[in-house]
């Protein structure tokens, strides 16, 4: 055996018994000196065509090592010092067919637990020793790991609000893991690296750098990490980019909107220059500016004196002429009426032919003028018998009850009427003060209430005036000569309501002028409450927070009461509501305070002009804001009976309205209340007209429950138009063989100014009637209370008149009328910890839009946006605006469906939820507004929630 085989068996015994025996010695030749392979090959060291990679064990996968050389007798595999059994190696040889060379090519299995099993100072490694006869090579070195990724990142990408323009870093550093895990990007769920955006980098640091933000940029990110073994993905970042609104060009001013006198001209703005998107802030200032306005009034033309007689003409003529000068037409007046030239007989009689002709003329035209007059007369006396008949009452005016010399219509007695006067009764003038003021007439302001009519009412000795009917009356208004009724208000309008101001009504009945003060009082927490004023329509929500922590106040609210606020008015102003007067003076809260007040006008913008106004020191008035404008100071929503407002200042305040147009409409409520007289056949109807608010009706509730009387027919509202007609109140259908009445009441009438301007006070007639025998123990009747050239109501009296028949009614219109005042949870409809998971939802905008803008449009309060966006949490005030506005209901429905339709929204542009926004949105709507339910949560800020992150 050569020395060349004997140390080619040693090393492989060694191998086999994991001995380390040094490499054999190759000699160049075989025993006879001769080479045992081709030249080419006995003089190569081995060549590696594939060296072992490095390798990484995923889960429990055991990985393979391989090499491959040529020319190579053995390969071994030598792993962190030491020989690999030869058992665990996988040899395979052939032989390149491009060379012609033999290849040997060697694997071996590196398990996981083989390389846990491993401590050393380095990781696991392996290389190959390949032998040829020439001598050895090694391999490089190819390390071993176990491959992983934590969980969890270590920082995850945070959500950002950034401007329109600015710049967006999101950082990201992802978790540990070997190999190191590779950084991508995702917007919505899609590669960014995708998307076409030059303005989308990615730094080093796996920070994804926005350099010019646009609308499109808004979204949810998320950073993923991925290797060999899994892929992770960080919390989703969600990106609002936001704009803030910015206000438009002013509109040019528009025309004033009356065509005479004093008006007022508008302007506005719009918050879309650009819009807010996003939980942008809101503009600033306001959206609409008035100022008045004089429309310069139409001028009719007149005559100027006439000029001389011209000298007589041969045809013994002569002429005279007149301009219309004095003044000449303006703004549209009217030109002269008649002529301007005027022709006459100058001779004296010395032209006999023209003599003649004018005799003839004189005769036909007496002829004819007389016929006229009879003709006149028949159709007079046929209208008089016509309306008498179809009417059947005296018409008179309210005043001429008290007593007073105004005026006064009757007719004539007919023969078998028991209604009608009788000669030789005096008027019954004891029942009170007359209040006597003139209607509103371009030409004649100052005239009396009824002036007569030429040829149809005659003025006697005891100031009494024969009428024929009411349909004639209210023909006075409309097309009494030179007293033609305006087409709008304008200067006339307002010198009537100024002078109502300065004479305050005196009333028909027991009603005193003023009345004590309404008033109630509580303290208040930082838990809040609610103060009611019962059946007023008027209440005051102190919301949870407004009231700093270990603080409290006593409150009150105050309902002033009489006529001494509406003297103060500028104007054509009336009170539309009461004036209602919050405190102390000194009150300090976080947030605005909701106060309900009820009204009682037809909000139209086109016709009124209703304001909020606020008493000074000095006792005037000072306007807050116009309710159809914006304003960041305080907060107006007005409802079709109730204005809801938001207020952060102590003070009185009350709705002002100065009416537009003719078509302004304000509420007047009326009811009819019945009563036995001292006189046990009679019986006394007093009719009540008052502003439709439940507090004008409480005081004419008070009066008559002291004077025992009886509500006799449920309430009924009138629409009473600014017109400048008066009111028209009659008795109808009253059994003329039971009952008589007194003379001169069958119908009764309130001039347009006391209607007009009552200011909550209320206005009262009344019929007194008295029974034929004390078997009569019903009245039916009907009262007509009608405004002329306006609408009409009618109240059906059905009343048992026996004595202590019935109870006085009562007239209570609230759930409990003895509760007012609640503090704490009891006083608010929202649970309290539905209202903070609320405010935390809403307050903070995000990418999907669901902010509080989105609630408040939900909740159909998406106007004066600005006011809310300054407060410190919107949400907060949105809800407790809409707790003032529903606390007349019982339930939650509204509240609740708003919240379901957010949510349907939210999960239709967002159909996966990774913040959990979206089911909490649900368990809010669907279950979670249930007071009775809903456990006690512990106190918190509500006007400021706490940032929950």
């Amino acid at each position: 055996m050569d020395a060349r085989t004997k140390g080619r068996l040693l090393f492989a015994l060694g191998l086999l018994c994991g001995c380390s025996w040094p490499a054999p010695v190759l000699s160049k030749g075989g025993p006879a000196g001769q080479p045992d392979a081709p030249p080419s090959v006995q003089g190569t060291l081995p060549l590696f065509i594939q060296e072992p990679e490095d390798a990484y064990i995923v889960k429990s996968n055991p990985i393979k090592l391989r090499c491959r050389a040529t020319p190579a007798l053995q390969i071994f595999f030598k792993c962190n010092g030491e020989w690999v059994h030869q058992n665990q190696h996988a040899s395979l040889e052939y032989k390149d067919l491009n060379t012609g060379l033999k290849v040997r090519e060697v694997m071996i299995n590196v398990s996981r637990q083989q390389v846990e099993d491993f401590h050393g100072p380095e990781d696991y490694w392996c290389l190959c020793v390949a032998w040829s006869h020439l001598g050895t090579s090694k391999s490089r070195k190819a390390t071993v790991r176990i491959a992983y990724l934590r969980k969890n990142f270590e920082e995850d990408p945070q959500g950002k609000e950034v401007p329109i323009s600015g710049m967006i870093v999101l950082h990201c550093r992802p978790p540990e893991g070997v190999p190191a895990p590779q950084v991508e990007w995702l917007k919505n769920d899609e590669l960014v690296t995708s998307l076409p955006d030059d303005k989308m980098d990615t730094r080093a640091d796996h920070s994804l750098i926005i350099s010019e933000a646009c609308l499109s940029d808004s979204g949810n990110y998320t950073c993923v990490a991925s290797n060999i073994v899994a892929k992770r993905r960080s919390a989703t970042a969600g990106v609002v980019v936001y704009v803030n609104g910015g206000w438009s060009l002013w509109t040019e001013w528009s025309a004033c909107n009356v065509p005479c006198g004093r008006g007022i001209q508008k302007r506005s703005r719009t918050c879309t220059n650009p819009a807010p998107l996003n939980g942008g802030a809101f503009c600033g200032g306001m959206s609409v500016q008035k100022i008045s306005c004089n429309a310069l009034c139409p001028i009719d033309g007149g005559w100027d004196e006439w000029s001389e007689w011209t000298a007589c003409s041969g045809q013994c003529e002569r002429q005279r002429s007149r301009e219309c000068g004095s003044p000449a037409p303006r703004h549209r007046g009217k030109m002269c009426e008649g002529n301007g030239k005027a022709t006459e007989n100058c001779t004296d009689g010395l032209c006999s032919q023209n003599m003649e002709n004018s005799i003839d003329v004189a005769l036909y035209s007496g002829l004819g003028a007389g016929l006229f007059a009879v003709v006149i007369l028949i159709v007079a006396v046929m209208l008089y018998r016509k309306s008498h008949s179809d009417y059947g009452v005296d018409v008179i005016d309210s005043s001429a009850l008290t007593g007073g010399f105004q005026s006064l219509n009757f007719k004539t007695s007919r023969p078998g009427n028991p209604l009608l006067l009788n000669s030789s009764m005096q008027p019954d003038m004891t029942v009170g003060p007359t209040y006597s003021t003139p209607l509103c007439f371009h030409a004649a302001a100052d005239k009396e209430l009824f002036d007569p009519l030429p040829d149809i009412k005659v003025k006697v000795q005891s100031s009494f005036m024969v009428s024929l009917s009411v349909a004639q009356r209210a023909e006075f208004h409309a097309k009494a000569p030179g007293e033609s009724h305006p087409q709008d208000h304008g200067c006339d309008f307002c010198s009537t309501v100024d002078k109502r101001k300065k004479v305050p009504p005196m009333l028909n009945g027991p009603l005193s002028a003023g009345r004590e003060q309404l008033r109630t009082s509580g303290v208040f927490s930082h838990a809040g409450g609610r103060l009611v004023v019962p059946n007023t329509g008027v209440s005051l929500l102190v919301p949870h927070g407004a009231v700093a922590e270990n603080r409290s106040w006593e409150m009150h609210m105050v309902i002033n009461q009489g006529d001494a606020s509406a003297q103060t008015l500028e104007g054509c102003e009336i009170l539309v509501g009461p004036e209602v007067t919050y405190g102390p003076s000194d009150l300090d809260l976080l947030c605005p305070v909701a106060m309900t007040m009820a009204h009682c006008a037809e909000v139209d913008a086109e016709n009124w002009n209703i304001q909020l106004k606020r008493k000074t020191q000095d006792g005037k008035w000072e306007e807050v804001m116009s309710v159809d404008e914006e304003s960041t100071s305080c907060y107006c929503l007005m409802d079709s009976t109730s204005c809801h407002l938001l207020l952060d200042q102590p003070g009185s305040y009350a709705l002002v309205g100065e009416p537009l147009t003719q078509a302004a409409v304000k509420r007047l409520k009326l009811a009819v209340f019945g009563s036995v007289e001292s006189g046990p056949l009679i019986y006394s109807l007093r009719v009540y007209c008052v502003d439709d608010t439940p507090h004008a009706f409480q005081g004419v509730v008070a009066a008559e429950k002291t004077r025992g009387g009886q509500l006799l027919e449920e309430p009924k509202m009138l629409p009473f138009r600014a017109n400048t007609f008066s009111l028209q109140v009659s008795i109808q259908d009253v059994p003329q063989f039971l009952w008589s009445i007194k003379p001169f009441t069958t119908c009764q009438e309130f001039s347009f100014p006391q209607v007009w301007c009552s200011n909550q006070q209320p206005l009262h007639c009344a019929f007194w009637l008295e029974r034929y025998s004390p078997a009569t123990t019903q009245l039916s009747c009907k009262i007509s209370v009608r405004q002329v050239k306006g609408h009409e109501q009618i109240l059906q009296v059905y009343a048992p008149v026996a004595e202590g028949e019935k109870e006085p009614v009562g007239f209570c219109m609230e759930t409990d009328c003895t509760v007012t005042s609640q503090t704490g949870p009891k006083a608010f409809k929202i649970p309290l910890s539905i209202r903070q998971r609320i405010c935390v939802t809403f307050d903070t905008a995000n990418a999907s839009g669901k902010d509080w803008q989105l609630l408040a449009q939900k909740l159909h309060l998406d106007r004066n946006l600005g006011f809310f966006a300054k407060q410190p949490s919107p949400s907060a005030v949105i809800l407790s605006l809409w707790e003032a506005r529903h606390q007349e209901a019982a339930d939650l429905d509204s509240l609740a469906s708003a919240l379901e339709e957010i949510g349907k929204i939210h999960s239709q542009s967002s159909p996966k939820e990774p913040d959990g926004e979206g089911p909490e949105l649900c368990h809010i709507a669907g279950g979670g507004l249930n007071a009775a339910d809903e456990p006690a949560a512990p106190d918190g800020e509500d006007c400021v929630p706490e940032n929950t992150g």
